[in-house]
């Protein structure tokens, strides 16, 4: 189900929700609507963004375009967090194009299963943890941000792993590697 307009109004109005202005259209018409700092992962509909999802101020997506970033700029994001390696972004230099909007920007890169290492997931759970929200957290399919979602939901979020592990499918985790690397990774660490 996805969250609309009206939905996040009500909610932000009944329950005291915090309303972000994402500056987003939903591709099913042309209202302008906002996230809402969700109690649960919600899917969320912006731009270009083929994979989105949104939970108390983590966006979680697949690729954005560059004006993507820019609609996350005017909705509010202060961080965005990039795991695609240089050579995945076809020329484009986010990092300068997302400090150029003024956001704080972090890379840290990775794909493959040689490069989910121990260090790898705890860079990224690090920044879920601190960096300055809202946020953006996205790779090329959200994939390796589903991986890291599965982490972060496990041992910070309080869900059991077949909780987190449902979630971080929704969010786009597909690599039957990913997912055992994390589970090991989560059983070492809980």
């Amino acid at each position: 189900m996805r969250v609309s307009y009206k939905a996040f109004a009500m909610i932000a109005t009944l329950g005291g929700g915090v309303l972000l202005s994402a500056g987003c259209a939903s591709t099913a018409k042309s209202e302008h609507h906002g996230a809402i700092t969700t109690e649960k992962l919600e899917p969320y509909e912006c731009g270009t963004i083929a994979r989105l999802n949104t939970y108390q101020g983590v966006f979680l997506a697949s690729r954005p375009a560059a004006s993507d970033l820019e609609q996350a700029k005017k909705g509010g994001v202060k961080t965005v967090v990039n795991m695609m390696h240089a050579d995945e972004q076809a020329g484009f230099d986010e990092g300068a194009f997302v400090r150029g909007l003024g956001l704080a920007y972090e890379n840290p890169a990775w794909n493959g299963d040689a490069e989910l290492t121990d260090a790898m997931i705890e860079r990224n759970l690090d920044l879920l943890r601190n960096a300055e929200r809202p946020m953006l957290v996205h790779c090329s399919s959200a994939n390796r941000v589903g991986a890291i979602w599965y982490a972060y939901r496990a041992l910070d979020g309080g869900l059991s792993d077949a909780d987190a592990l449902a979630e971080a499918k929704v969010v786009g985790l597909k690599s039957p590697n990913y997912e055992q690397i994390v589970r090991d990774y989560i059983a070492r660490h809980k």
